[in-house]
C-alpha cells in the first residue's frame, strides 16, 4: 500500500483537523456509490479507508512515523537482541526477544521469549516479521479480496481463521452480505446483520483452515464501520452539520435534511443561531430494539461571492441597530 499521507494528499505535517477533512473528502468523491461505473471505485474507496485508520490515529500514526509499522498498519521487522557485528556475535542462550502482534486495534507489544540455546520465541517472531511463513500460521496482508485482512493460527485442533473486514455506516445500520475469498481459496457469504455495533464480531463455524486432527477451525471477523462523510456515529446517535442560507437563519423557513433513511424536512424558527442543534427523535443508527437520534446542528453560509446589495444592508443595520454579541466575555 502507498504512503498514507500520500494516499489522503497531506503533508506530514498535517493536523489532525486537516486530515480528517481531506478523508472526508476523498469518502465522499470516491465512495462507490456516487462511482458506480468505475470498477476501481471500491478499491480506491478501500485504499482511502485502510490510510485513515494509520494517519487519522493518534496512536498508529505516531508509531508508522516512528518507522514502527509500515503503510499496511504492520510491525517493522527490527532485528533482535544479543546479535553483534564482531566475532563471536550471536544470539545468547538468554536472550530475550520483544514480538508484535496484529489485531483490529493494530500492533500491539507483546512479552519477551525465551527458550533453549536462545532460540526461544524465535520462529514466533519469523512469522510477525515475514507474515506468518516461518511455520504453519499463515497471514495475508491488508487488501486482499473483499477488504479483509486474515490471520490464521493452526493449534493442532484447527486453525482460526481472523479477518478484518471495513463496511460503510449505511451497510452497518441496513446489513449487508459480503462474498470473500479466504486464504485457502475457498468463497464463503458472510451476512452482516442490521445495527452492527462497532467492533462486534462475527464467528462462522467450521469455515477455518484444517488442523492435524482434520478438524477445520472457525472464520472470525472482526467489523469495523467506516467514518462517513457526512454523518458522525456517537454511539447509536448521528451527528451532522446543516449548512443556511442568512435569511433562513433570520426569517425562518423549512430546511432537507439527509437521513440512513432519506432526507426528510426539519422546520427552522426565525432568529435560529448558527451552531443551534436540533435532534431528530429515531433518525439515527438504528440499534437493536430502538434507533438513536439524528442530531443536526446548522451553521449559516454566506455568498460564494461579495454582494453589493448584502454590504449596503449590512453597513445600515450595524449603523442603526449595533448589537454586541460579545458582551461579557472580557
Amino acid at each position: 500500500m502507498r504512503d498514507p499521507y500520500e494516499v489522503l494528499g497531506v503533508s506530514k505535517s498535517a493536523s489532525a483537523a486537516d486530515i480528517k477533512s481531506a478523508f472526508r473528502k476523498l469518502a465522499k468523491k470516491l465512495h462507490p456509490d456516487a462511482n458506480k461505473h468505475d470498477k476501481n471505485a471500491a478499491s480506491k474507496f478501500a485504499e482511502i479507508n485502510a490510510a485513515y485508520e494509520i494517519a487519522g490515529d493518534a496512536d498508529k500514526r505516531k508509531a508508522f512515523d516512528n518507522g514502527e509499522i509500515d503503510a499496511e498498519g504492520k510491525p517493522r521487522f527490527q532485528g533482535f537482541e544479543g546479535a553483534g557485528a564482531g566475532p563471536g556475535a550471536g544470539f545468547s542462550r538468554e536472550g530475550n526477544f520483544e514480538t508484535y502482534t496484529w489485531g483490529p486495534e493494530g500492533a500491539r507489544r507483546g512479552g519477551a521469549h525465551t527458550g533453549p540455546g536462545g532460540f526461544g520465541g524465535f520462529e514466533d517472531i519469523l512469522k510477525e516479521a515475514f507474515g506468518g511463513r516461518a511455520g504453519g500460521g499463515r497471514r495475508a496482508r491488508p487488501g486482499g479480496p473483499g477488504g479483509f485482512q486474515f490471520e490464521t493460527d493452526d493449534n493442532g485442533q484447527g486453525a482460526d481463521i481472523s479477518a478484518a473486514l471495513t463496511i460503510t455506516l449505511p451497510e452497518a445500520a441496513k446489513g449487508v452480505k459480503k462474498r470473500v475469498e479466504l486464504p485457502n481459496g475457498k468463497e464463503v457469504e458472510v451476512k452482516i446483520p442490521a445495527g452492527l455495533a462497532e467492533g462486534q464480531q462475527i464467528r462462522l463455524k467450521g469455515q477455518g483452515q484444517p488442523g492435524f486432527n482434520g478438524k477445520n477451525g472457525d472464520l472470525l471477523i472482526s467489523v469495523a464501520v467506516a467514518p462517513h462523510s457526512v454523518f458522525t456515529r456517537e454511539g447509536n446517535d448521528l451527528r451532522i452539520e446543516v449548512p443556511i442560507t442568512l435569511y433562513e437563519a433570520v426569517l425562518g423557513g423549512t430546511v432537507r435534511v439527509p437521513t440512513l433513511d432519506g432526507a426528510v424536512e426539519l422546520t427552522l424558527p426565525p432568529n435560529t443561531n448558527s451552531g443551534r442543534t436540533f435532534r431528530l427523535k429515531g433518525k439515527g443508527f438504528p440499534a437493536k430494539g430502538v434507533a438513536g437520534d439524528l442530531m443536526a446542528t446548522v451553521r449559516i453560509v454566506l455568498p460564494d461571492q461579495t454582494d453589493a446589495a448584502l454590504d449596503e444592508l449590512m453597513q445600515k443595520w450595524r449603523d442603526g441597530k449595533p448589537y454586541d454579541p460579545r458582551k461579557g466575555m472580557e
